[in-house]
């Protein structure tokens, strides 16, 4: 099979038509590439030159040859140029772990901005669950991740990207779906929707927290994992419930999401990742999205 300098040396005498200036174009001289030349006729088993002591021509099978092997150079170049790129980050391919809730608000401007920002980086979404997500990462199944922080991980990197506020879901036409600001106390003995404390830790312990510290106590009738399967519950009527500001983006007809009366409570969005993690498309990438939506800087757990 012949070799790729034999294909270089044939397309720079092709397009010269001169041996001196093609050698001097290769920086080498006559000799050794008309040693090359001559190996890849031999090993094509057809003349690719005509020569004469005062001009080189190229055969007709010579220039048959000549267009395929210009593309074969150029796939060559740009294979190349392609494997420096991923080396140095600046292309490849990244799996991208998140959350059903990231996904309202947070993950369209995320994708947005690696369209724009990270080219020639595919990147491949996949839904899962944090503790999920946590063992994809040290798996190297997924490179990164959207999630709320309600772990402890060795190795593992996180910056907040998004803040929003918790607010009050309440079914069309509830007594407070109009009127004056609820508070927490409003919620007192309400039936009450929340998230389960073993598929939706992290805003089970918040909002948790939150009614502790009101010293309020409501009546508990569901405790499920996804934002939306609470809106929906919530959209039958069966109780109200405190949820994310980007919940509002579900827009279910019969659920209205209004703000509540009390300090600002904050459910934060992080990014994640192995410090370990070899990819070279990585820190390319978290360069430019830290950059964007970086709000504190990282902490390493």
């Amino acid at each position: 099979m012949f070799a790729l300098k034999q294909i270089e040396c044939f397309v720079a005498v092709a397009e010269e038509l001169h041996f001196g200036r093609a050698a001097a174009r290769l920086h080498m001289t006559q000799p050794p590439l008309s040693r090359q030349i001559r190996l890849l006729e031999h090993e094509l088993k057809i003349q690719l030159f005509v020569r004469t002591s005062r001009a080189v021509k190229v055969t007709p099978a010579g220039a048959a040859f000549f267009q395929e092997a210009r593309r074969l150079l150029a796939l060559a170049e740009n294979a190349a140029t392609s494997a420096q790129r991923v080396a140095r980050g600046e292309a490849g391919l990244l799996n991208l772990g998140f959350t059903a809730g990231s996904s309202y608000a947070f993950l369209p401007k995320l994708v947005t901005h690696t369209n724009s920002s990270v080219k020639n980086t595919d990147i491949v979404l996949h839904e899962m669950m944090t503790r999920d997500q946590i063992e994809a990462l040290h798996g190297h199944t997924i490179d990164v991740s959207v999630l709320r922080r309600s772990f402890e991980a060795k190795n593992v990197e996180l910056v907040c990207v998004a803040r929003e506020i918790l607010m009050l879901a309440v079914p069309r036409g509830h007594r407070f779906a109009t009127g004056r600001t609820p508070t927490p106390k409003d919620l007192e003995g309400e039936p009450f929707i929340t998230f389960s404390p073993v598929d939706g830790p992290y805003f089970y312990e918040l909002i948790e927290r939150l009614l502790k510290n009101a010293g309020v106590r409501v009546k508990y009738v569901q405790r499920v994992g996804q934002i939306h399967s609470i809106l929906a519950l919530v959209s039958t009527g069966q109780g109200v419930a405190l949820v994310p500001e980007s919940a509002k983006a579900l827009r279910f007809d019969h659920v209205i999401v209004r703000k509540i009366k009390m300090q600002p409570v904050f459910a934060e969005l992080f990014l994640a990742w192995k410090t370990d993690n070899p990819n070279p498309a990585l820190p390319h990438f978290l360069k430019s999205v830290l950059k964007e939506f970086a709000i504190r800087q990282p902490k390493d757990l």
